[in-house]
């Protein structure tokens, strides 16, 4: 494990990472979801593609990377560009899960694999927007102090930057930044996946001028028991790549 230090907007960022198979001649850099760290897409993906030298970062504000100002997801993406240009990495491959995938999309990759990936928004359940509500109509009455029985659990325990980043860019829309997107774009996803259902792949697929699903068994982690399968799907969509 290493670290880089840049600078961004006046402030210093930390930013820990781990490279594999560092003589391979392509980059593949993995981004992993809100609230995970590189580890995760590590134990995923460590023993597969090893034609490829693996770039695995904890993104600002996760893992063992530092952040103390809000952020958008736009933010990310220039800290992460800044960040491969230190190590002297190409955006060969970038693969994303979850909200990493929304990062990925906006560094513009050769081949963008979307693990997962948010950026369609989903309408919410009944529960969860009449709790909402009932927190709105609570911070109106002066009741803020309540407001740790309403937060999301992905924004539980986080830093004040951190959950001001997460009110930033949990309920984006990101349509318009994935119909930007001209390059090839692999689109694996759950079958059984409540977080990014498998519907919002197609949605992604359709404004996109390359774009391949895959559909997968599983839920919004289905690439931890099925990461050889994922991984052969990769290699299949750069060699047709490299044959272009």
């Amino acid at each position: 494990m290493a670290a880089k230090t840049l600078q961004y907007k006046q402030h210093t960022f930390s930013i820990s990472y781990e490279i594999l198979n560092p003589s391979a001649h392509y980059d593949i850099v993995f981004l992993h979801g809100w609230g995970s760290h590189k580890n995760l897409m590590k134990h995923a993906f460590g023993n597969q593609l090893k034609q490829f030298r693996h770039i695995y970062i904890d993104m600002p504000g996760f893992g063992n990377s530092t952040c103390n100002i809000p952020l958008t997801t736009e933010d990310y993406a220039t800290i992460l560009e800044s960040f491969l240009a230190q190590i002297e990495a190409d955006k060969t491959i970038v693969v994303g899960h979850s909200f990493g995938g929304k990062v990925a999309t906006l560094l513009n990759p050769d081949l963008l694999v979307l693990v997962a990936s948010a950026g369609i928004l989903v309408p919410k359940p009944l529960k969860i927007r009449a709790k909402i509500l009932l927190f709105k109509l609570l911070k109106y009455s002066g009741l803020t102090r309540l407001r740790h029985f309403f937060v999301a659990p992905d924004a539980k325990g986080l830093s004040e930057p951190m959950y001001e980043t997460f009110k930033r860019v949990v309920n984006e829309d990101f349509s318009d930044a994935f119909a930007a997107f001209n390059g090839t774009a692999l689109l694996c996803f759950g079958r059984n996946d409540t977080a990014t259902p498998l519907w919002t792949a197609y949605e992604i697929a359709r404004r996109m001028p390359d774009a391949t699903v895959v559909e997968f068994d599983g839920d919004h982690y289905f690439f931890l028991e099925q990461s050889a399968t994922v991984a052969k799907e990769i290699e299949k969509m750069f060699l047709k790549k490299l044959e272009h």
